[in-house]
């Protein structure tokens, strides 16, 4: 009998279908063509990250009972045996998925599933008679909480931090070496009073910064109580033991906040807090893409060009800012999740419900988008050069922005005694709304005034150029 032929899987379309192609095609473009970027965020945040994770409170649990003889019958265990346990962690690999995955398939339960993939290892550390100690007392959220809040603490402490401070530096720098570069303002986009383009982005550092410093302040809270939060198994099984300190150690024990009150799930609340922040810093992150993008489209920084990169597939004379453009939409999308989260997890109906299970596997997605469009941000950044010149001939073609201090000087002079100062505001409006004031023109005006000679000679000296008050000292704020 002749072997059936082969036929590949086809779409309802007839395409040929990619789902089962042998290199796995992802869905989503983080771990698609984005992969390089979000990678380190992976080792936390990933499901594989959270089963290594949950392996690791289980195991800090089993040697935190033992270490302190909490159950009776039990006492510390050798420093060969804790090293043992402990490998499990150290040691979880793509195997250790695996098995994972094939337990899982079984007990249709993911806890449940690396509580067996431990004991299936306490014999050959000489602990099989303490199999019913791993995940004593616990409920599936006792483990879940803390996993997450070590698998979120990491990424923001080892990955999303440093990639964001590293941001701010940058901008401080680039602040710091423009503090001196006048330029044109624009309020509502009109010509206004000049600054200097180093203290315009010695703002947005200044603005990122406070959000890192909110960041940096976050509390990481979890609990290990039971099914309700009220130790009740706990106390049944082992009454003679203070389980509020056995807790509170445990929790503390791993760099983490302890939280004594609590339903089954830890409330969440910490996140809500944490992902506001970030949502806040993508937002104003989000600020510096659309202000240097704008600076970029009227000539205010020029694009270094990649060697053979194509800004356009027709107009071969284009560099576009794509890099800030494909922040913005990363930084959007983060965002949104971030702000989902925030809203979804601190709700839970009565002792407990499952919202928050679901929402929390996209915290890795909210988190790579912002790392995605940080990562963009450097790099759009790192190919701007200043126009100096461009916004020197823009300040010149707009000699109409010293009205403003021309009609305060005659306030000035008013209030000093000076006679002919009246309407200042309104004499000013007269000569500049509506049209261009070239300097020959502001001098001309300046000196039909009547100002005081000590007035006079200062607004004569001023020009768009120099009209920036303190702009530049302003910038050592930064530090």
């Amino acid at each position: 009998m002749e072997a059936m032929a082969h036929h590949p899987a086809r779409t309802p379309s007839g395409r040929l279908s990619l789902a089962n192609s042998p290199e796995q095609i992802a869905l989503g473009p983080l771990d698609g063509r984005y992969r390089p970027a979000i990678a380190p965020l992976v080792d936390y945040l990933s499901e594989a990250a959270l089963n290594r994770d949950r392996v690791a409170v289980e195991v800090e649990w089993f040697i935190h009972l033992t270490r302190n003889s909490v159950l009776p019958g039990t006492e510390p265990l050798t420093a060969e045996q804790e090293a043992g346990l402990r490998a499990i962690v150290t040691e979880f690999d793509g195997d250790a998925v695996k098995e994972l995955a094939e337990i899982e398939a079984v007990t249709v339960h993911d806890v449940k599933a690396v509580e067996y993939y431990i004991g299936r290892r306490l014999e050959a550390l000489g602990l099989a008679h303490l199999t019913a100690l791993v995940h004593f007392g616990c409920t599936s959220e006792d483990i879940n909480n803390l996993s997450y809040a070590l698998g979120v603490k990491g990424a923001v402490e080892d990955v999303w931090l440093p990639a964001a401070r590293d941001l701010v530096r940058q901008i401080t720098a680039m602040a710091h070496e423009s503090r001196d570069v006048p330029m044109l303002s624009r309020t509502h986009g009109q010509p206004a009073t000049p600054t200097t383009l180093g203290k315009e982005l010695a703002v947005m550092a200044h603005r990122l910064g406070r959000q890192l410093a909110r960041i940096e302040r976050t509390e990481f809270l979890g609990k290990i109580n039971g099914a309700t939060g009220d130790f009740a198994a706990h106390v049944a099984s082992v009454p003679s033991a203070d389980w509020q300190q056995v807790s509170k150690s445990f929790v503390e024990g791993l760099g983490l906040t302890w939280n004594p009150l609590t339903t089954q799930i830890e409330s969440h609340d910490w996140q809500a807090e944490l992902y506001a922040d970030m949502a806040r810093f993508n937002r104003i992150l989000h600020n510096v893409c659309t202000d240097v993008w704008s600076y970029i489209s009227i000539g205010y920084f020029a694009q270094i060009p990649v060697a053979g990169a194509t800004g356009s597939s027709t107009m071969p004379h284009k560099v576009n800012p794509i890099r800030f453009e494909n922040a913005e939409a990363n930084l959007e999308i983060s965002s949104a999740l971030l702000d989902t989260l925030g809203a979804t997890l601190v709700t839970s109906r009565w002792q407990r419900d499952l919202t928050d299970s679901s929402s929390q596997r996209n915290i890795g997605v909210a988190f790579g988008h912002s790392l995605l469009a940080i990562s963009n941000v450097a790099k759009g950044l790192e190919r701007l050069d200043v126009a100096e010149a461009v916004l020197a001939a823009d300040l010149d073609e707009n000699w109409e922005v010293l009205a403003e201090a021309i009609q305060m000087v005659m306030r000035a002079e008013a209030i000093a005694g000076v006679p002919g100062m009246d309407n200042p505001y309104e004499r000013l409006k007269d000569l500049t709304r509506g049209q261009r004031v070239d300097g020959a023109r502001m001098k001309e005006f300046v000196s039909g005034l009547g100002l005081s000679a000590d007035a006079e000679a200062r607004l004569l000296a001023l020009t768009p150029s120099t009209y920036n008050g303190i702009a530049n000292q302003l910038v050592d704020h930064l530090g």
